[in-house]
């Protein structure tokens, strides 16, 4: 039996509106949305991930292109909607008794932001070669380290990397362990947001 959300689908130019007021009502400004729009625009946007739920748009992630690296990937923005985070969509569910000692472990499958994170990261644990050359050779993310290193990424693996951004938020998805040197170049978009 599946708990919790549906697995990731691709976002269709058809749902690209409720991206985009998924993404107003996620955040505090409209800077996520615009920051897509412009990527989309741009031809810097590798992919768009949805989780669905109940007939809506639940979570939502991008991946970009990075000028630099070559073949580094950029995640920006992830978002859920408001009403769902954190679990919420769990707290109303009758079978699960709020507090007891299985609420954590039935809330966990319901947090959409961090399934997707993991459906991600999961993917670069698959031994198939043309899967593996599909994927970007890295993924940088800027966040808070203890949400994205619970989906694999390593705050450790980007300590080397020069960045315009601050490297204590800095977290890289990659296969391997080996910690890469070079200087991060994000996007034209992201210099536009700011």
């Amino acid at each position: 039996m599946v708990i919790g959300p549906d697995t990731l689908r691709d976002v269709v130019p058809a749902q690209f509106d409720a991206v985009d007021d998924l993404l107003k009502a996620a955040f505090p400004t409209d800077d996520e949305a615009r920051l897509v729009r412009m990527l989309r625009e741009d031809g810097d946007m590798l992919h768009e991930f949805q989780k669905p739920w109940a007939g809506k748009i639940g979570g939502y992630f991008a991946l970009s292109r990075m000028q630099a690296p070559a073949g580094w990937a950029c995640l920006a923005p992830v978002a859920v909607r408001p009403e769902w985070q954190g679990g919420k969509q769990a707290e109303n569910n009758p079978n699960m008794e709020a507090g007891g000692p299985g609420d954590e472990l039935y809330r966990g499958p319901w947090r959409f932001g961090s399934r997707m994170l993991r459906e991600l990261s999961g993917l670069y644990d698959i031994p198939s070669n043309r899967l593996q050359a599909s994927l970007p050779e890295a993924i940088v993310v800027l966040g808070r380290p203890s949400f994205y290193a619970r989906a694999g990424f390593s705050l450790a693996l980007a300590q080397n990397l020069i960045s315009p951004y601050p490297l204590d938020h800095t977290l890289i998805l990659k296969r391997g362990d080996d910690v890469p040197e070079g200087t991060l170049i994000y996007p034209a978009a992201f210099s536009k947001i700011e």
